[in-house]
């Protein structure tokens, strides 16, 4: 993400205009944008005229739009359309830029004047890899927003895992950076089984078939010359991730690519699961065998924090230092006990301005007292698992009794309104 221009000031209002460049600055974007904010950003509006003779033509017209947003969509499996393809190519004079796959449309009434659309009239902005899109928050810019802009516009991101999930017969190919995890490509193909009549013949070619597929699919899906690729995940049951990784080696030495047999001789580490499924891959960033080389990362740290051995585990042997769920969190920031808060994006994305504003509080509030904030993308199988939590749970410093610090808030309640009655009760007197 570029960051084009920034106007806050220090209240929290004014605009930022941002330029989203991949698929994570699109879900940055989404994440930015609440319903009440006012966008612009480029659209494509088809436009008739009459012509001198009185005949009608009809016409496409590039403009920019200011919309007051009503909603927000975001799909991470979409596909570039021709009007994203020629931004690409507008800002770097080609068409070879990088396309992303995933969509961001923002619907809403239009909030300024313009000669091909009316005040007012509703409209659905398709935001475009490569274009500007200005940003003015409702209700200010809260210090979570501006976190999110200042991580977005860190340069040198994108994916820093490239795995492949597989079983024999199936593949899923998925790219890991900070913020999402995208299946970026499927095989699906039948083995038939060995037999005494065919004998493991048609069962060797039906395997063969399939690496050959899955070779030609890892070259196109798995971006493994880039240095910013930190690892290569091959996982599966069984014996199949073997066998694919020794085809890979020797396809790729038979072909003479040497940068991907280099690739694969550094980044690979094969990993076993469960199951051959995208899900396996939270088995997978929690294995031994990777968790040290992807340690920095922003998805393996919320895995960790959020694995058993840390939040579960305590959540079954120390209930009383693992809470969750937003009235118990919120008590045990009031009372300073918090030493990590996990918290999901989607609570900040709640289209109550008063839900965030709570959620803004709390992760201010831990911060202020010296813990620490894990803020858990719901793109991530980890910020999933965390939304089955409510979305927000917390490790405390020290243990608290829930049923106990409940008493002591009733308590505190009865007291407080008890007080206000006798000040009522004397003011009644006095008058």
């Amino acid at each position: 993400m570029k960051l084009v221009s920034r106007h806050i000031d220090k209240h929290g209002a004014g605009h930022v205009t941002l330029r989203p460049e991949d698929d994570e600055d699109m879900w940055h974007l989404y994440n930015l944008i609440q319903k009440g904010d006012s966008v612009r950003a480029p659209a494509v509006r088809r436009v008739q005229s009459v012509t001198s003779t009185g005949s009608t033509e009809s016409h496409r017209v590039r403009l920019n739009l200011t919309l007051d947003v009503i909603k927000v969509e975001f799909s991470a499996s979409g596909a570039p359309g021709a009007a994203a393809q020629d931004a690409a190519a507008d800002q770097t004079g080609s068409s070879s830029a990088t396309a992303t796959t995933a969509t961001l449309h923002i619907s809403g009434p239009v909030t300024s004047e313009n000669q091909h659309v009316r005040l007012g009239a509703y409209h659905t902005l398709d935001i475009e890899a490569n274009r500007d899109v200005r940003i003015e928050k409702a209700d200010g810019w809260d210090s979570i927003a501006i976190s999110r802009v200042e991580e977005a516009i860190v340069p040198g991101r994108g994916a820093e895992v490239g795995a492949v999930v597989c079983g024999e017969g199936t593949a899923a190919f998925c790219l890991l950076s900070q913020h999402m995890t995208l299946v970026t490509h499927r095989i699906s193909m039948p083995i038939p089984r060995k037999s005494a009549s065919s004998g493991a013949s048609q069962h060797e070619k039906g395997l063969q078939k399939f690496y050959a597929t899955l070779y030609d699919s890892f070259v196109r899906h798995i971006p493994f010359g880039n240095v910013g690729l930190k690892a290569i995940v091959i996982a599966s049951p069984g014996w199949v991730r073997d066998a694919v990784f020794d085809h890979l080696v020797s396809e790729s030495s038979r072909r003479g690519d040497k940068q991907l047999h280099k690739a694969l001789k550094e980044k690979v580490i094969k990993v076993h699961v469960s199951s051959a499924h995208v899900h396996s891959l939270v088995e997978v960033l929690k294995s031994p065998e990777i968790a040290t080389q992807l340690k920095e990362t922003k998805f393996a740290r919320e895995g960790i924090v959020l694995d058993k051995h840390v939040f579960f585990k305590m959540l079954g042997s120390d209930e009383m230092r693992a809470w969750y769920g937003p009235d118990h969190v919120c008590l045990a920031a009031d009372r300073g006990a918090i030493g990590v808060l996990l918290i999901s994006d989607d609570l900040f994305r709640a289209s109550d301005p008063t839900t965030r504003k709570k959620y803004v509080a709390v992760v201010e509030a831990v911060q202020q007292k010296g813990g620490e904030v894990v803020i858990f993308s719901s793109m991530h199988e980890s910020g999933q698992q965390l939304n089955q939590l409510t979305g927000i749970a917390a490790i405390l410093t020290f243990p608290l009794d829930i049923e106990v610090v409940e008493a002591e808030e009733r308590e505190e309640e009865e007291r407080k309104k008890l007080e206000a009655e006798e000040k009522e009760a004397g003011n009644e007197y006095h008058t």
